[in-house]
């Protein structure tokens, strides 16, 4: 692969689109992200990312980053081997509590685990780091390898049996701190999918807390794909889950208007759980107060996993020619495609538009391969880059060029200064 800091030449890309989706695919977002050549698939529910498809995960990863950091994330990286230890303090190690366990021997008999979440192991860290409330709140999140043995693998990048989880665990003093965090981690969670393309059909979602607390919070995007249904008032931008439509306290709880709601399927891109004090307690962190009173950390749990994101993109917004990127999460911005033929004067000037386009800092892909118009286009459609800059015989007489906008289809006119302009 020939790639500068801004720029990638397609003939030097290894990766190949393809014509046919696999067969064995039904998914939307998987069928067009291994076409385009974005992902390879491994086996069922494993899925590899290719340059393409790293250059776009690695832009949701850089956007969630920014969100955690702004709340004041600190970022770690944690062991995906777990200690059984830690886990059978929480009763969680137990297969009929947590049924999506991989579980491997070591060579001395002793068992390990692949995580599939960390609470057990970065509660555990914690403890040595909290002991007063001087050392609290404190925000630990990562982005790390989760491994999860679900029965049936499906929906393509959005469920699958190792993927990457971006979660983050709040420390708080007590409820109430917590609770103030929790809106502040709600808010980061929202800018997120606003950033990522997906915010308008977002909803916050009331579904139930499961184990840990009365409530819990999704992030559910309105998509047909969905495997989720919701029920959303579109005026206070607030959904609830299926699973809580006939539970009175939380219409009480929200001022949600039961007969306002309209039913949709879902996809969720996101949660966020109040844990309160139940790991804290059963492993032992603890802190003590001004008047050397101990008690137990009060806990969050906040997750997104950047695939899954990434694919609900892809269910949401492609067209039937293929991936359409927003700007923000796209490989590259420009996609530069030359109409000539090698040497001339047309390949030429789109080679000279490529180097001065990188050398201004812009991020471009060079369709530089001598192959016919009509295949370029095709391909150009389905990779979903978001600005299509064509060179042919009239931008060499005339140094403007066609510029076409791949979400709205809108074709301009603009000249070199203007492509090289910030």
């Amino acid at each position: 692969m020939s790639k500068t800091s801004n720029g990638m030449r397609q003939s030097r890309l290894f990766t190949k689109t393809r014509r046919e989706a696999p067969a064995d695919e039904v998914a939307k977002n998987a069928q067009l992200l291994v076409r385009a050549g974005y992902i390879h698939k491994e086996m069922a529910g494993v899925y590899d990312f290719l340059p393409l498809g790293l250059l776009t995960l690695n832009k949701i990863i850089a956007i969630i980053r920014e969100e955690m950091n702004a709340i004041g994330g600190e970022e770690v990286l944690l062991s995906t081997l777990q200690d059984p230890t830690v886990w059978k303090k929480s009763g969680r190690w137990d297969d009929a509590v947590v049924d999506v366990w991989f579980k491997t021997e070591l060579k001395n008999g002793s068992e390990l685990g692949l995580g599939n979440t960390h609470e057990e192991a970065l509660t555990a860290l914690m403890a040595g780091h909290i002991a007063s409330y001087k050392d609290l709140p404190r925000y630990v999140y990562q982005f790390q390898n989760k491994f999860r043995n679900e029965a049936r693998a499906k929906s393509g990048i959005m469920r699958t049996r190792e993927f990457i989880m971006k979660d983050l665990y709040s420390f708080s003093k007590d409820a109430a701190s917590h609770a103030e965090f929790y809106e502040k981690a709600a808010t980061a969670y929202e800018n997120v999918f606003k950033r990522a393309g997906i915010g308008d059909k977002t909803y916050r979602t009331f579904a139930s807390g499961g184990s840990f607390s009365k409530y819990s919070h999704e992030f559910q995007t309105v998509c047909d794909a969905g495997e989720d249904v919701i029920y959303m008032d579109e005026e206070k931008r607030l959904a609830l889950n299926k699973e809580v439509y006939d539970d009175a306290e939380v219409y009480a709880a929200t001022g949600i208007d039961k007969a306002s709601l309209k039913e949709a399927k879902a996809i969720e891109v996101g949660n966020i759980f109040t844990l309160g004090t139940r790991f804290s307690e059963a492993l032992g962190l603890s802190f003590k107060d001004a008047e050397g009173k101990s008690s137990p950390v009060f806990m969050g749990s906040y997750g997104i996993g950047p695939a899954r994101l990434m694919g609900t993109i892809v269910e949401l917004l492609s067209d039937e020619k293929g991936l359409v990127w927003p700007e923000s999460v796209a490989p590259f911005m420009h996609h530069i495609v030359s109409l000539g033929k090698p040497g001339d004067e047309v390949s030429k000037a789109a080679e000279d538009l490529y180097g001065d386009m990188t050398k201004a800092g812009h991020h471009v892909l060079f369709d530089d391969r001598d192959l016919r118009a009509g295949e370029k286009f095709a391909e150009s459609d389905l990779l979903g880059i978001p600005r299509r800059i064509v060179v042919g015989r009239d931008a060499v007489a005339t140094d403007s060029f066609e510029v076409v906008n791949r979400a709205t289809g809108a074709v301009e006119k603009k000249s070199r200064a203007e492509l090289l302009a910030k």
